[in-house]
């Protein structure tokens, strides 16, 4: 009778772990690089017809079962390597001693080269790794299949006796996973300059709080509630307003609103009403009020202008509907106002004092900081010099020279931006962003 020697099993034994090795690491690999993959990516691989694409997509139409397809897969090498090894060291070592080795020496390989090293390869290559492992996954799942069947039912079952509704199918879509795909839809020309900058805004919109959307104390165009019917439609007319904060006295104390179809309405009725006659309750909101919520609010009360206060109850500023939905379709100017952004030339422009320094940034392709306690062009200059600064003195930072290019009682008005020049070469002509 034909009898194998112990030193070929011992050959054919660590051939078979090696092999196993390679399986643990195939299927660990392909796991996280088809997870890490988006799913908008995977699916204009398939529109372009892209080697494994469509194998990809129709394991990714269905996670659960790919999951346990890898984990079953993963599962029998790791298992298979263990029981060879410990075999293997019976040989050598006391059942005992043959156990306690082969625990050891199977996890260690088991983490380095079948869990540290693949998954890491996998994450840095997901793309080109998820294409190639695609067609023996979807192998493997047919040779798995009876495996692969049992396992999904049994998972199914557990998570309903566990009260979990198991709903894996169902994406979880991040913000970050939303920008990539705005991002990649401007880069393959499907969104304009124009609407990727839109895009981005709304998604912005719902981190924005009032304060940063307001229009700040010192500009606000308000009508004493002493003043006359005449006196303030004209204000409306002159400033081109719908609206106005009615107060006594002093801003701090408004005491209601008045629109500019009520006061002439009263005007032809009784050109001697007063103000408060024709005057709607102010409606009141804090600084630090979510914009998305405000907005949604003044849906609902059907309000078109918000007072905002500070935390000591003083008026900090007004906000309107007009203001809120500037902030997803950008500045609306109307005839009087200059452009946030004026080109001087290739490498210089001026940007009014309020501007965002987001939009800024986004705009003129800099990095200036926006974390501070500041939001505009001119908070970021005050901020960077500790004082206030007058025309024609500017700080440089990260090589873009911001300078005071007016200003008036204390206030910068506009501010001079000149660029560096790879900075102003990858910037477009705009006279407004």
């Amino acid at each position: 009778m034909f009898e194998v020697s112990q030193g070929t099993i011992t050959g054919l034994g660590i051939l078979a772990v090696l092999v196993l090795i390679l399986l643990s690491a195939f299927f660990a690999s392909a796991e996280i690089a088809i997870f890490s993959l988006e799913d908008h990516r995977i699916g204009t691989l398939a529109a372009e017809n892209t080697p494994g694409a469509a194998t990809l997509s129709a394991l990714k139409s269905d996670p659960r079962r790919l999951l346990v397809t890898i984990l079953i897969g993963n599962n029998i090498a790791n298992i298979g390597m263990s029981s060879i090894t410990t075999g293997l060291l019976a040989f050598y070592f006391t059942p005992g001693e043959s156990v306690l080795v082969a625990t050891f020496g199977v996890t260690s390989l088991v983490l380095l080269f079948g869990e540290t090293a693949p998954k890491s390869y996998g994450v840095e290559h997901s793309e080109s790794w998820a294409l190639r492992t695609a067609r023996p996954l979807r192998a493997a799942q047919t040779v798995l299949y009876p495996f692969v069947e049992l396992f999904d039912a049994l998972t199914r079952v557990v998570n309903r006796l566990l009260g979990s509704e198991g709903d894996f199918e169902t994406a979880y879509v991040t913000r970050a996973e939303v920008e990539e795909v705005i991002t990649a839809g401007r880069r393959a020309g499907v969104f304009t300059d124009e609407e990727h900058r839109m895009l981005q805004r709304l998604l912005r919109f719902r981190n924005r709080v009032v304060k940063e959307t307001m229009v700040p104390r010192r500009d606000v165009v308000a009508i004493a509630a002493d003043e006359d019917l005449d006196a303030a439609v004209d204000a409306c007319l002159d400033g081109g307003f719908t609206e106005l904060p009615l107060y006594e006295d002093v801003l701090d104390s408004v005491v209601g609103t008045v629109h500019l179809l009520d006061l002439v309405d009263a005007r032809e009725r009784n050109g001697e009403a007063s103000l408060r006659s024709v005057a709607a309750e102010p409606y009141v909101v804090p600084e630090s009020k979510e914009v998305d919520d405000l907005l949604d609010e003044l849906r609902a009360e059907r309000r078109r202008m918000a007072i905002v206060v500070d935390e000591f109850g003083a008026t900090a500023g007004i906000v309107t509907i007009e203001d809120i939905v500037e902030e997803i379709i950008g500045e609306v100017l109307t005839e009087t106002e200059s452009p946030p952004i004026r080109r001087l030339d290739d490498d210089s422009v001026v940007v009014r004092g309020e501007l965002n320094v987001h939009e800024a940034n986004e705009a003129l392709g800099t990095d200036l900081p926006e974390a501070g306690e500041f939001e505009s062009v001119a908070g970021l200059l005050i901020s960077q010099t500790g004082r206030l600064v007058g025309e024609g003195e500017g700080v440089t930072y990260d090589g873009v020279r911001l300078t005071v290019e007016t200003a008036e009682n204390n206030r910068i008005l506009e501010v001079r931006v000149d660029l560096p020049d790879e900075t102003a070469e990858a910037t477009e002509p705009s006279g407004e962003e």
